[in-house]
């Protein structure tokens, strides 16, 4: 019978370790699993950071690495126009943005919302003409685009930096020496595309940008004037 007893004890705790064995090697895959998601998640996010516009350490678009894409000046006028004029758009937002958080002027982040809000659309609208038209077809940001250069330099040289680092009056008085040149590229791009844009969807916006953004040249000329004078 002790025999027996001793036998059977045996076979339940050998029975007992194999359970145990399983299980820690259950947990090991399972833990190895989990660790695979999340590197290939982690994979992912650098997927999509390495195939998106360069960020600065306050997630805003760094524009000091804005160039053409491959090929642009082949593509169609009313693709280069759409796919420029976005990223044109998006300098004047992301310099908005920091105006929204640093500006004490009342005034100034008024405009700075506007700003916000009436490029996004426009942004929009021309994601949708060019889903419409140019579906499936290549980047076609030309930075030799004319006003285009020339009214993205403060943004690729050290003013984005400066806006950063500027408080109270300097601020506001940097922010409109650098949109207000912002805006006038934007008029000279909108001008030509008046001669050369092929859709009259493109030429309609062109008159709406040449309009709006000469009003709110003159507006900030003023203020320029206003407040350097305090």
């Amino acid at each position: 019978m002790k025999t027996l007893f001793l036998s059977v004890t045996l076979l339940a705790l050998a029975i007992g370790l194999v359970g145990c064995g399983q299980a820690g090697s259950n947990a090991n895959s399972m833990n190895h699993n989990s660790m695979m998601k999340n590197s290939n998640s982690s994979m992912n996010m650098n997927g999509i950071d390495h195939n998106s516009m360069p960020m600065n350490s306050d997630s805003r678009a760094d524009h000091s690495e804005m160039k053409s894409s491959p090929n642009a000046a082949s593509q169609p006028y009313d693709l280069q126009f759409i796919d420029t004029m976005t990223g044109h758009h998006q300098g004047a937002i992301d310099m908005a943005k920091t105006a929204l958080m640093k500006s004490q002027n009342a005034e100034l982040k008024t405009f700075a919302q506007k700003i916000i809000d009436d490029q996004n659309k426009e942004i929009a609208q021309m994601k949708e003409w060019r889903e419409k038209w140019y579906a499936g077809k290549p980047a076609g940001m030309n930075m030799e685009m004319p006003g285009m250069g020339d009214s993205m330099k403060m943004m690729t040289g050290d003013g984005m930096k400066m806006m950063e680092t500027a408080t109270g009056s300097d601020f506001d008085l940097l922010f409109l020496d650098m949109m207000i040149p912002h805006h006038a590229g934007a008029t000279v791009m909108a001008k030509e595309a008046l001669t050369k844009a092929e859709h009259p969807e493109l030429k309609t916006l062109a008159n709406q940008i040449i309009k709006e953004q000469e009003a709110e040249i003159r507006l900030m000329t003023e203020w320029k004037a206003k407040w350097g004078n305090k």
